[in-house]
């Protein structure tokens, strides 16, 4: 049997582990820049708040029924993700993370449907009482099957966040009741096609022939068919990785004139994408750097910035990153009074790191410049975030985002964290 274990409204409940008070109420968390609504409770649900929202739409509704709003507070959650893994890795060897609020647990061999019962409710009391964040377990024999237990958990509070689909019959009845919308792996592009057919449930694209699914959704849509008959065949280490990652930002007020300032935004996003390469295991062989004026400001001196560069080698290291990064940007940098509102980066062509075609002139020392990452992220992980970085994304973040309704980071910052009074 598989597990996965997926916290509820992580963002949100993050902020009611520190602050009691939120219980019950309704909570929206902001993007950067306070621009749109990424996360909601379910209170803030059921007011018709809607994902992507731009928040100055929907002020006057925040503001009648009394909705707390955050601003998105990314070393909070991040910290009490890694929390959350660390409670988790005690209940099984084979612990495997699949985003920022799910991992799925290997419960082979732990016993019987009873058992798992018991062990999934202790597993969603602890992590309650380690850190005040509720999860819901679905637990199945494929993660599919586990994915969609663990939906059918949070919409029914009988499962008391433990849900078993563990039989013949529970499968059957879960197959019927579940929207092929929601099936785990069935992407929005692949609804034309279902609503075309008439597959409107789990249980009518498992009446199709394999044949007649390999015809129609190719490799993944067999994998999906196979794991929702109860056949495992979904390694989420073999999942295909993204094939380009983008950091970017719109900046406060007017914008940002300073090149120094720029330089040392676009040092920071591209440092960032180098931290998600790491993370996914891969390497990128060519980046593009681009800045651009608001074009809704035409008052003002338009002007934009659009960069690629190519690298002789795959590259993970934060390092020639940022440095190939600025090069791009003092390429196309032009002196005049242009006011940036937004600029970011995007690293493509991307590949495994143990698949990197290497160079004859390559200068560097592939060797001990990956000893060397190695080391700096391990200090980062222990410290806190860019405890150690490249000198030139600087101290205090000059190109600061709008961040008006941030908490405080309880877990990560000393000066902030929280107070208790006695007496």
């Amino acid at each position: 049997m598989i597990g996965i274990v997926d916290c509820n409204n992580f963002y949100a409940s993050c902020e009611r582990s520190f602050n009691p008070g939120l219980y019950g109420k309704p909570i929206v968390i902001l993007s950067n820049n306070d621009g749109c609504i990424i996360a909601r409770s379910n209170e803030a649900k059921k007011l018709g708040l809607e994902m992507g929202t731009p928040l100055y739409r929907v002020q006057n509704l925040l503001e009648t029924n009394k909705v707390a709003v955050f601003s998105s507070n990314y070393n909070l959650y991040g910290d009490m993700s890694r929390r959350i893994m660390g409670l988790l890795s005690k209940y099984t060897p084979d612990l495997t993370i699949y985003s920022i609020d799910e991992a799925f647990l290997d419960l082979s061999g732990m016993g019987d449907s009873d058992y798992l019962q018991s062990y999934g409710l202790d597993i969603v009391q602890t992590i309650l009482r380690g850190t005040g964040i509720p999860v819901t377990i679905g637990i199945g024999q494929t993660k599919t099957i586990a994915k969609m237990a663990s939906k059918f958990g949070k919409k029914y509070p009988g499962y008391r966040g433990v849900c078993r689909i563990d039989t013949e019959e529970k499968l059957l009845k879960a197959l019927k009741l579940f929207p092929i919308a929601d099936v785990w792996g069935i992407g929005h592009r692949s609804m034309d096609k279902m609503n075309y057919y008439g597959i409107k449930s789990a249980w009518d694209f498992t009446q199709k022939s394999e044949s007649w699914i390999r015809k129609e959704f190719k490799i993944t849509g067999v994998r999906t068919w196979k794991e929702l008959r109860g056949l495992s065949c979904i390694n989420v280490e073999d999942l295909p990785h993204k094939k380009s990652i983008c950091t970017s930002r719109s900046f406060a007020d007017q914008g940002i004139r300073d090149k120094s300032i720029l330089e040392e935004a676009i040092a920071n996003f591209a440092a960032n994408c180098a931290r998600k390469l790491r993370e996914q295991h891969c390497c990128c062989q060519a980046l593009t750097v681009f800045a651009y004026t608001s074009k809704y400001r035409q008052d003002l001196p338009q002007n934009h910035i659009y960069r690629t560069i190519y690298l002789q080698v795959p590259t993970q290291a934060s390092d020639e990153i940022i440095h190939a990064a600025l090069d791009g940007l003092r390429m196309d940098w032009h002196d005049g009074n242009f006011l940036y509102k937004k600029a970011g980066i995007i690293v493509w062509n991307i590949c495994r790191e143990n698949a990197i075609q290497t160079s004859l002139f390559d200068t560097v020392d592939r060797y001990r410049q990956a000893a060397l990452i190695k080391a700096i992220d391990e200090i980062n992980r222990k410290n806190g975030h860019d405890t150690v970085k490249v000198a030139i994304q600087g101290t205090n973040k000059r190109w600061r985002l709008k961040c008006e309704h941030i908490s405080r980071q309880f877990t990560t910052n000393l000066n902030e964290i929280l107070k208790v009074r006695t007496g």
